[in-house]
């Protein structure tokens, strides 16, 4: 049985001849004579009882692929544990309540659609608004009609309606939050909803554990504006270092996690299941953090965008950060490349802001100062846009892949 959008009648048209027989359902308006609708399927009353098989928390819900940001997509099954602990980690650790109202930026097929705040919505009956192709000035008019309280995106969403004609006139009155996930916000487009009186503060997940497992309480967000806070409810966690032991605070590391809200491994892929998730149940994450002496979390950055440059690690989340600080500069990212001298070095591709000009010195001329000089990209590459995932993500494997 498959099922689609309408909207997406030409691309499901190029693999209709490879379904053979089996049944179309459209959701919405039929196309061809052929499909059934799903409203017409709704109003159906079976003629017999519907059999409800008995299920257990650790039997699989959904295979939510991951994002493939730095390698290719895996298929992570989910079971109905992850889900209900997920919900509540985040109902009592963020403070969600029955009355909040938010748009649903993220595709549902992705765990930021169905795990972050839709199912947490749907346990507490608050109300999501399903949004579909992301754009800027279409979700300010939702936040303004529909009096939005949440908005959670991720920083390119933030990026591009801060810079929309409308950011400044539309009302923010009822939103309580601004939450940024899936990469490290540059805290100058948090600085922009800061202005308009808002939070805008950073969330973590990953499609495998939660997704949902920090709060940032909102007092802390301008004096440590990139941390993501405290674990929520339910979730361990430690900071390990290569050999697996405990850093010390302020030393980056792996972050592992563990609780009832962890995945049950890959789709038919146990060697990669294996080698993420530990025999007594803490998963890697890939996910370069520190800790402070509070107890704040701080993401560094993923350990696969780690580069080393002349023995000395790079962490490309603080050049992006000062990049997205410069006025001209919409987008960023930064990848380590092949060198013959230092082994590898930085290599910036770079998004002007419309009507913008900028040249490579200006931009070295801008780090002075404000970085090591082993952390100044080599090479820097100007583009109109970046590649990015169905959520938003930049795409820092195709940008490798090309290089």
């Amino acid at each position: 049985m498959v099922f689609y959008d309408p909207n997406l009648k030409k691309q499901f048209a190029e693999i209709r001849p490879f379904l053979e027989k089996r049944p179309v359902i459209v959701m919405g308006n039929k196309v061809t004579d052929t499909d059934s609708d799903l409203h017409s399927l709704m109003a159906k009353k079976s003629s017999r009882e519907v059999e409800r098989p008995a299920i257990q928390l650790d039997d699989p819900f959904l295979i939510v692929f991951t994002g493939g940001t730095t390698g290719l997509p895996k298929g992570a099954v989910l079971p109905h544990r992850l889900v209900f602990w997920n919900s509540v980690n985040t109902i009592v650790s963020w403070g969600l309540r029955p009355d909040d109202i938010q748009p649903l930026l993220f595709p549902l097929f992705h765990t930021g659609g169905i795990n972050v705040l839709l199912i947490p919505f749907y346990h507490l009956g608050a109300l999501s608004i399903i949004m579909g192709d992301f754009d800027s000035e279409e979700t300010l008019r939702v936040v303004e009609d529909e009096k939005c309280t949440i908005v959670i995106g991720v920083p390119t969403m933030f990026n591009a309606i801060s810079q929309s004609s409308k950011f400044m006139k539309t009302d923010f009155e009822h939103v309580r939050t601004f939450i940024s996930g899936r990469a490290p916000c540059p805290v100058a487009i948090m600085e922009k909803y800061w202005e308009r009186g808002k939070i805008l503060k950073m969330g973590y997940g990953l499609t495998e554990v939660g997704p949902n497992n920090f709060y940032l309480p909102d007092e802390d967000v301008k004096k440590r504006p990139t941390s993501v806070g405290f674990p929520v409810f339910h979730c361990d966690m430690k900071i390990v270092n290569d050999d697996n032991s405990i850093v010390d605070d302020g030393v980056p590391g792996e972050l592992l996690l563990r609780g009832p809200h962890a995945f049950s491994g890959y789709w038919d892929d146990p060697e990669e299941t294996a080698k993420v998730i530990e025999p007594d149940g803490w998963v890697h994450t890939g996910d370069l953090v520190t800790k402070d002496e509070d107890g704040f979390y701080y993401i560094v950055g993923r350990k696969k965008d780690m580069f080393i440059s002349g023995g000395e690690n790079v962490f490309p989340t603080e050049i992006e950060e000062l990049l997205y600080k410069h006025p001209m500069i919409s987008k960023s990212a930064v990848i380590g490349v092949p060198d013959e001298k230092w082994g590898e070095v930085g290599k910036a591709f770079i998004v002007l802001r419309s009507g913008s000009s900028l040249t490579e010195d200006e931009i070295r001329k801008y780090f002075d100062g404000k970085l090591a000089r082993y952390k100044i990209p080599k090479y820097f590459e100007f583009r109109q846009e970046l590649p990015k995932s169905a959520a938003g993500k930049i795409l820092k494997r195709e940008l490798e892949e090309e290089t």
